[in-house]
This record gives structure tokens, sequence and C-alpha cells, in this order.
């Protein structure tokens, strides 16, 4: 089969991830079509309290998280990733109640998803000042830093997607932030807290196995657009979560030995019965933890939000420089 540029790099990065020892793929190439649809259908399940616990903070709070910054003080409100605004809808609707002057600038790398996005906001909320942003994320924030404004940005960063990270990883994410921004700016960042190892453990291991035919999907996935021939029945999900890292992590295993194809590369990738591929870290944070990295990174934290079980927190940190 013929590939695309795209196609090619993606399928250069996988053959690197599944060569390495131990073998891993990046969570990102979960989200096709397919991908989104399933993920969609994990974020309504009873065990996954994620969606539903930032749902009722910002439902719940939305006047003291935005009256935090000051309603007439917001310049825009800059969201990193343009998914499909669940959440951040509940913002901008009552910004727009109150006859707030400001801009939603979502950035994506993706002009795709920016379109998919705006058009559901013309339906939705027609009077929305939408001005997407195509392109990496901190090259968007440091052209917009230097953009000098009266008012505040305030940066989305919701839905836990900041426990994607290792902790390495999030202090160097925050750190970047920080200097992309100017001083008197706002960022909300989803933290999912610490609490009995079963509550996490469930939220990756769902009764009715959406989650299990998530994660395979991507297998599927690399069959049907990088010329691979996985047999799904020869794999399965296995999710883990360890209390002292703080730290959830979702593996595929190899069921039996075999060899899987990639015949657009002409190469061969080999698995032993019983061997894993991480595929998904979902880091897990304690309020000191939270408050350590704001402080490591320059931040000062304005206000912590909570839902009413105290399983998540939405953090607002101000650049205090």
């Amino acid at each position: 089969m013929s590939l695309t540029d795209t196609q090619n790099r993606v399928l250069e990065e996988v053959i690197e991830g599944l060569q390495d020892t131990p073998k891993h793929i990046s969570s990102k190439f979960f989200y096709n079509k397919v991908g989104d649809e399933l993920f969609e259908r994990i974020m309504e399940l009873p065990e996954y309290y994620l969606t539903r616990s930032e749902y009722e903070i910002l439902g719940n709070q939305k006047e003291e998280i935005l009256q935090s910054i000051g309603l007439n003080n917001i310049e825009s409100i800059i969201e990193l990733g343009a998914g499909n605004a669940f959440k951040t809808k509940i913002l901008l609707k009552y910004l727009l109640e109150q006859n707030s002057d400001f801009k939603f600038q979502p950035i994506d790398i993706s002009q795709n998803a920016l379109n998919k996005l705006g058009n559901d906001l013309k339906v939705e909320m027609p009077n929305l000042n939408f001005s997407p942003l195509q392109g990496e994320y901190f090259e968007v924030l440091k052209h917009l830093k230097s953009e000098k404004k009266q008012k505040s940005k305030l940066i989305l960063f919701l839905g836990s997607s900041i426990g994607n990270l290792s902790n390495s990883q999030t202090n160097s994410f925050l750190k970047a932030l920080y200097e992309s921004l100017n001083p008197g700016d706002f960022v909300l960042i989803g933290f999912d807290l610490t609490k009995h190892p079963q509550t996490i453990l469930d939220a990756y291991n769902d009764k009715a196995g959406v989650t299990r035919a998530f994660n395979l999907n991507v297998l599927k996935r690399f069959n049907d657009e990088l010329g691979a021939d996985f047999n799904l029945e020869n794999f399965d999900h296995f999710p883990a979560y360890n209390p002292i890292e703080k730290s959830a992590k979702s593996y595929i295993v190899s069921l039996k030995n075999q060899t899987v194809n990639f015949k657009s590369a002409d190469e061969k990738i080999d698995f032993k019965q019983n061997e894993p591929i991480k595929v998904e870290i979902s880091q897990k944070y304690s309020l000191e933890d939270i408050e350590a990295f704001a402080k490591e990174s320059g931040f000062e934290v304005a206000k912590h939000f909570f839902d009413c079980k105290h399983y998540f927190v939405d953090t607002l940190l101000k650049n205090k420089t």
C-alpha cells in the first residue's frame, strides 16, 4: 500500500517504539474516528469518574473561577487542543451571558479539528468571537505573548491531559507554559487526585469492555492505515495502578509468540507470549504535588476548585511576574 508523508512519519515512530525494549506506543495514536467514538463512550461509563467530576466543578463553580480573574479582565480563552469543547462551553456560555468582550482561541496542530469545532460553535453560539490558532502550542503562545494586551489570557488544559506526561515532562511543560505567558495571565489545569486505588483502576478497566476496545483499536488502526497485520484476538488489554508512584498505566499484552508484519515498510516485529506494549500513562496527584509543580515553574496557585467527592481538582495558576 502507498502511504502519505504523514503516514510514513507515523509508521517510522510506531516501528521505532515496537522495536524498543520495552515496547511502547504513543497514546496519541488512539484517536481516529473509531477511537474518538469509543472515548466518548468511555466518558459516559459509570466507572470513569474524571469527566463527570470536572464537569461538576465547571458547572457549579464557573462564576467563582471566572470572577477570580475578573469578568471584564479576560482578553481571550485559549484552549490547548481542539476537541468538542464539551466542558469549555460551560465557561464560554457564562461569559457570553455576562456580555464579556473576549475571544475563544483553541490551539491545535490539526486545521480539520479546528474547522470541525468552529462549525459546531457557529450553530451553538453564533455570537461567540471564535478565533482558532493552528500550530504547536508553545509556538503560538509565544507569538501571542509579543502582542501586548491590557487584559489577561486564560489558558485551559482540562481533562487531566497533563496526567499523560511523566513528572519530569510536567515540570518542563509548565516551565515552558510559564515562559510563554505575560504577567497577569492565568492557566486552569485539570488534575486527577489520588484516591482509593481500586476506584482509579476501575476507571481504566470497565466491566463493559469499552476501554479494552479503545486500546485494541490502535492495532486495527495500524492495520488499516499502515499496512500491518495485527490479529486483535492475539492481544489483550491490561491496566495497572501503582499507588506509590501514583501512576495508572495501560498495556497491550501479546497472548502468544507471534510476528506482526508491516508490509508497507517491509518490517517484521516479533512478540513473545505475555510481552507487554506500554500504551498509556495517567498520573495522579496530591495537592502537595500540584503546588510543588507550580512553585518550581514560577506560577502562583490562585485557587483550587474541587468536585464534591474531592476526586478531581481544577487548579487556577497565575503568572505572577
